[in-house]
């Protein structure tokens, strides 16, 4: 007499996304990316290393700038404060006023100048609009070197070198803050509210200012930034401009500054000292800015 025959096991089904017939272990921890994390410090050192080395010696007096250690703060930071603010009167504070000057009016009037334009090309069909755009993105990929003498050539002929509008006008218009505006204005500005706003009788220019204006902010906040740390930041075109150093910005001042220091070595920490006192501003102006960033990012939003 035989027994009965047990029923055959049915085998477990494979889970899911897992390969069929492999053991099923407990998962792997994920491996870090060795590579790109290295690249990322690297970079990140390469950036920040000439930063650290402004903040060290702008602490040391003039026998410990080279005879210390490269990164052993000094004592004579509040020295060499005094002397930079006593060197010819004050002049470092008027090249910092100066500064302030170009760079906030500068990139006032081209962010200005950016929303004009980049919403005309965003909302508005004409034409030679395309050809318009295309010569713009051809100005971004032009250096500003090809343009300083030809611009300094048109200065002389309207009488305005060595004076702020030389080193003013010219960086008005911004080709990349108008490219950045028109692609903002296309993404933010639904051209829905635009035809609602006009059935309802509104001008053109209301509807620019009510409609255009709020939802471009983000972008508007963005092109000043970058404008103001381009001018801040130029050199060669004060450089062509100006003869009168009671107008020179900061980085021409320093420029001279650094030239005298081959003949008076003294000079060098004021040179070191006025290059860090010069950061301060755009890190004060990049705080405030990155606040104004989350709120226009949140009242920008449309729900469609």
């Amino acid at each position: 007499m035989t027994g009965l025959a047990s029923p055959p096991l049915r085998k477990k089904a494979p889970a899911a996304g897992s390969t069929p017939g492999t053991s099923q272990g407990p998962p792997r921890p994920r491996r870090t990316a060795l590579l790109p994390t290295a690249a990322l410090v690297l970079g990140a050192l390469y950036c920040l290393l000439p930063v650290a080395w402004v903040l060290v010696a702008a602490t040391k007096a003039d026998d410990e700038l080279f005879s210390t250690f490269t990164f052993l703060p000094g004592s004579g930071f509040a020295d060499n404060v005094g002397d930079l603010t006593g060197y010819r009167d004050g002049i470092y504070w008027r090249w910092m006023g100066n500064s302030v000057v170009y760079a906030g009016l500068g990139a006032i009037l081209s962010t200005v100048v950016s929303a004009f334009a980049g919403y005309a090309l965003a909302v508005y069909r004409f034409r030679g609009r395309e050809a318009f755009f295309n010569i713009m993105l051809a100005g971004v990929l032009m250096p500003p070197v090809i343009l300083a003498i030809p611009q300094y050539l048109l200065m002389a002929e309207a009488d305005l070198t060595d004076t702020y509008a030389s080193v003013m006008l010219p960086l008005v218009l911004s080709p990349y803050g108008v490219y950045l505006g028109r692609i903002y204005a296309q993404a933010a500005i639904p051209m829905e509210l635009v035809e609602a706003g006009r059935m309802d009788g509104a001008g053109e220019w209301r509807i620019f200012l009510r409609i255009g204006v709020p939802m471009m902010s983000p972008g508007l906040v963005t092109i000043f930034l970058f404008q103001f740390v381009a001018i801040w930041n130029n050199f060669l075109l004060p450089f062509i401009m100006l003869g009168d150093d009671e107008k020179f910005p900061m980085t021409v001042g320093l420029f001279t500054l650094l030239k005298q220091g081959a003949s008076q070595p003294a000079l060098y920490t004021l040179v070191i000292t006025g290059a860090l006192l010069a950061i301060a501003p755009l890190i004060a102006l990049f705080l405030v800015i990155q606040r104004f960033w989350s709120l226009d990012l949140l009242s920008g939003a449309v729900k469609s």
